[in-house]
C-alpha cells in the first residue's frame, strides 16, 4: 500500500515539472530582420531561399506559386512567440507580393 502512494506521489512530481517546462514548437525558425530587404517585382526565388533557407510549406495562390515561412513557439506559463512571411512568385520567380507577421506574448 505505501509502494503505491509513493509511486502516484512521485508520478505527480515528474508530471507537474513536465507541464511546467514543456513547451511545443512548429515550423522552422527564421530571422525576420531580412523582411526590409524583401522588394516587390525585384526580389528574386534565390534571393528569398538565401535570406531565409528553405520554406516551411509550398503552395499555390491565384495560380502563383507561393513560399510560407512559419515559426510558432509555445511555452506553457511563459508565453508565445510566433512569426509568419508569405511570400507569392510571378511567373518570372520574382516576388509579386508577401506578408509578414509577427506576435510576441510573454507571462
Amino acid at each position: 500500500m505505501i509502494n503505491k502512494i509513493v509511486f502516484k506521489k512521485v508520478l505527480l512530481v515528474l508530471l507537474s515539472v513536465f507541464i511546467i517546462s514543456s513547451c511545443a514548437t512548429l515550423g522552422t525558425e527564421f530571422d525576420g530582420k531580412y523582411v526590409e530587404k524583401v522588394k516587390i517585382g525585384v526580389t528574386k526565388k534565390s534571393d528569398i531561399s538565401e535570406m531565409f533557407g528553405n520554406p516551411w510549406r509550398i503552395g499555390i495562390d491565384n495560380g502563383n506559386k507561393a513560399w510560407t515561412y512559419g515559426y510558432y513557439h509555445f511555452k506553457i506559463f511563459k508565453g508565445i512567440e510566433t512569426r509568419d512571411l508569405y511570400v507569392v512568385f510571378d511567373s518570372e520567380g520574382i516576388v509579386k507580393s508577401y506578408t509578414f507577421n509577427k506576435s510576441e506574448f510573454k507571462k
